[in-house]
């Protein structure tokens, strides 16, 4: 087996115990899933997935402001219930 060291990182306290029950579900605890992501990207080269600043297009602006709109109408009672209509 390989030599071993310690690492030593700081996390988010909310985000580190949303990653171990994460992980725990895949039945990997914290060292092994930070193990895989290192060796992932030694493997490709890169960081092994995409890292952007683009956002989904549906979270645009306009259609931020319109679902804000729609949040506040609802809680506002302001919305007409009406039945489904299928063809």
């Amino acid at each position: 087996m390989a030599e071993t060291t310690n690492l030593n990182i700081r996390i988010d306290k909310e985000l580190k115990e949303q990653a171990e029950v994460f992980f725990n579900e895949l039945g990997l605890n914290m060292t092994t899933a930070f193990n895989l992501f290192v060796r992932q990207s030694l493997r490709q080269g890169c960081i092994p997935f995409e890292i952007t600043l683009k956002t989904d297009a549906f979270y645009n602006p306009a259609n931020l402001k319109i679902l804000r709109q729609s949040i506040k109408d609802a809680e506002e009672g302001k919305l007409t219930a009406h039945d489904l209509i299928e063809d």
